[in-house]
């Protein structure tokens, strides 16, 4: 179920920062309509640390009716607390949900004994899979793959996102956990080599501006097609490094409002993407494809 390109996707906001919920339909659709193969509900690209309990049920139940079960729909639940992260859980499990995202806590750094107490309670709570999600270069703490491999063993965990952009930590991860165990990437500039090595797909933020393009390259790599892998990552190179000349998601959103999908709309203490950057996106998106000349 959880493979391809899924997109992490971006929470459109008005310039004042309130929802932009038509905007959010457009999105929907505009990833319905061009092959992502799941859609990644208040994750760290759609503002998770500054979105409301509420909001995140909302945009997910607006997205579960509207996707009605053509592709998954994953919902992020992770926070610092443990306590926290269950009752987010519970509540999350309560709308028609495929799985939900639940990062590594941040800041307060745990033990690897406390990373496996942290994600057995939240799947403990949960009536649907889990996906773990370790980001270590936003979190301060690293998700070992012998954690993992243990955390492997729970059946309600299935895969996990990893962001470590490591080539031998996927095939370490394919060695230790278990099988039908899945591996997604969680970074864009290596998911080709990432899925090459033994991952699914690629949970992305390049998907958000060209999810048709992503499609194609993860089915390419899925399909082992080296040469047409490397030349459809080759278009999107520009795209994978421009969308981090700043902290996510401030690149993406900006492109996607010069792409006249959504508003400038972004929370603080994040800001709209500063003007020296904004040549590099604009021509990132046009070399990708997302932007007519």
């Amino acid at each position: 179920m959880f493979s391809g390109s899924l997109v992490a996707i971006v929470t459109p906001m008005r310039a004042d920062g309130a929802l932009d919920l038509a905007a959010w339909s457009r999105l929907v659709d505009f990833h319905l309509q061009n092959g992502t193969s799941g859609i990644v509900v208040g994750g760290t690209t759609g503002e998770s640390a500054t979105l409301t309990d509420a909001e995140l049920a909302e945009l997910t139940r607006r997205a579960c009716e509207q996707v009605a079960r053509r592709i998954p729909i994953v919902a992020g639940a992770g926070s610092s607390s443990t306590a926290a992260t269950v009752e987010r859980v519970r509540r999350l499990c309560e709308l028609p949900i495929d799985a939900l995202l639940v990062v590594t806590p941040a800041y307060n750094r745990p033990t690897q004994e406390g990373l496996y107490r942290h994600f057995a309670a939240a799947a403990e709570a949960s009536r649907v899979p889990l996906i773990p999600y370790n980001i270590p270069s936003r979190t301060a703490v690293d998700m070992l793959p012998e954690t993992l491999a243990r955390l492997s063993q729970l059946p309600k965990l299935v895969a996990v996102k990893e962001a470590v952009a490591q080539i031998d930590r996927i095939r370490e991860l394919k060695g230790v956990c278990r099988q039908g165990f899945e591996i997604l990437s969680g970074d864009d500039a290596t998911a080709r080599e990432a899925v090459l090595a033994g991952a699914v797909g690629v949970i992305s933020v390049t998907a958000n501006v060209a999810p048709r393009a992503m499609s194609a390259l993860m089915a390419a790599a899925a399909r082992r097609e080296r040469d047409e892998a490397a030349r459809l990552d080759a278009a999107l190179a520009g795209l994978h490094h421009a969308l981090f000349l700043e902290t996510n998601p401030i690149p993406v959103k900006w492109a996607l409002a010069r792409m006249g999908l959504i508003e400038r709309g972004i929370r603080l203490p994040l800001t709209e993407l500063s003007e020296r950057y904004q040549p590099a996106v604009t021509a990132a998106l046009r070399e990708g494809g997302a932007l007519g000349a």
